[in-house]
This record gives structure tokens, C-alpha cells and sequence, in this order.
């Protein structure tokens, strides 16, 4: 059975815990309180979660998601994640993150931050642009004409794989925007994030998608 670790117990990441529960998957979930503090999620989710530290949960996952607050994506435990597939839900908000000139000015992405922040890892954007609540309750069957379709981003083909996996069995389509580098598609304020598409139109939405002009 395939482990998910969650760092990060937030509306997305308890989400992500919920939809993964009710596909099979174990969960081992922490965030930055500690274990103690989840007492009433894992109550919740049943015996296929338990809560731990973020490098517990790194260790044990099979499978990593990362959905902390940009500006903590640093404190994330690098060992504990060596040679695994990273799953990396985080936007930037300046108004919350403070601000980052490279991401102002289209010079990098929130994913490929975290993946140099993780060099040993294969870090793949996902579950970042979709409203939390709609993770458990947008989810259709496959062949759907109106089946959601979300975004996903990796310099790794393995890491995007396990990603467009994880979305099929939640019930969406996954279009692949291709590298890292190409992730700033799907982040805040582009035409793709946080509306529902299917798969044409999150097709169309990607093209649309604009830099900073300052990036020029």
C-alpha cells in the first residue's frame, strides 16, 4: 500500500489527505504545531493516518506532498525527502510571503524554487490551482465530457506521472505544461488558476498565461 507523506495540514493538504484516504492510500500528515495538534484529523481520516513530525512524514512517505506557505518552503527537511517524488502545492502571495523579486519579475517559479531547495528530489507542481474544497467534491469519472481537468509541472517524467496518477484517481484530467519552467502558468493570476476546465479549455487557458512584463 502507497504512502502518502503531507507536510502541511492546511485546507489543502487536509484535503489532499481526505481524497487520498478514500482512494487507498495510507496517510502520515504533520504541520508546523505538531503531532498533538491533529488529534481530531486523524480521528477523522481513520487508521490509514497518523500524525508526525515533517521529517517523519517525509521519511515515511512513498510519495511527498509539500503544502506549506511559500515562505516557509525552506524549512522543509531535505534528507528525509532525498530520491523520493515531491508534490508541491504552494503559490506565492506576496501580501502573506513577502516580497521575492525573482518570482516579481518572471526570473523563477514557486516549483522550481523547492526543487533547488531539494536537489536530491523530483519535485512536480500539483493541486495548486484548485479551490481546497473542491479536491473531494469536483472529482468525476473518467470519460466524463465535463470532467475537470488540473495542471501538472516536472523536470522529471516519473514525478508528473505519479502526479497525473494521483488526479485520475481523484476524478480529474491532468495536462502537462512540461518543465519548472514552465510552471508559472498555472500560479496566481493567470487565466488558468482556480477555475474549473476541462481539459481543452485548461489547454487554451496555459497558452493564454502571461509573464511579468518586467521579466522582459
Amino acid at each position: 500500500m502507497t504512502t502518502l507523506g503531507i507536510i502541511g495540514a492546511g485546507h489543502i493538504g487536509s484535503q489532499v489527505a481526505r481524497a487520498a484516504v478514500a482512494n487507498g492510500y495510507e496517510v502520515v500528515i504533520a504541520n508546523s504545531r505538531g503531532p498533538e495538534t491533529l488529534a481530531d484529523l486523524v480521528e477523522e481520516l481513520g487508521p490509514r493516518a497518523r500524525a508526525a513530525t515533517a521529517a517523519e512524514a517525509g521519511a515515511a512517505g512513498d510519495i511527498v506532498v509539500v503544502t506549506v506557505p511559500f515562505k516557509a518552503y525552506a524549512s522543509i527537511p531535505v534528507e528525509p525527502l532525498a530520491g523520493k517524488v515531491v508534490i508541491d502545492t504552494n503559490n506565492y502571495y506576496w501580501e502573506r510571503d513577502g516580497r521575492v523579486p525573482a518570482l516579481d519579475e518572471g526570473r523563477a517559479t514557486v516549483s522550481g524554487m523547492l526543487q533547488e531547495h531539494l536537489p536530491e528530489s523530483r519535485v512536480a507542481k500539483g493541486f495548486n490551482h484548485i479551490r481546497s474544497a473542491e479536491i473531494t467534491t469536483d472529482g468525476r469519472p473518467a470519460g466524463d465530457p465535463d470532467r475537470r481537468a488540473l495542471a501538472t509541472s516536472s523536470d522529471f517524467e516519473d514525478a508528473a506521472a505519479v502526479v497525473t496518477r494521483l488526479y485520475d484517481e481523484f476524478g480529474f484530467d491532468t495536462v502537462n505544461v512540461g518543465p519548472l519552467a514552465e510552471s508559472w502558468r498555472v500560479e496566481r493570476d493567470q487565466p488558468a488558476y482556480v477555475v474549473p476546465q476541462t481539459r481543452d479549455e485548461l489547454v487554451a487557458n496555459l497558452a493564454r498565461a502571461e509573464r511579468p512584463r518586467s521579466a522582459a
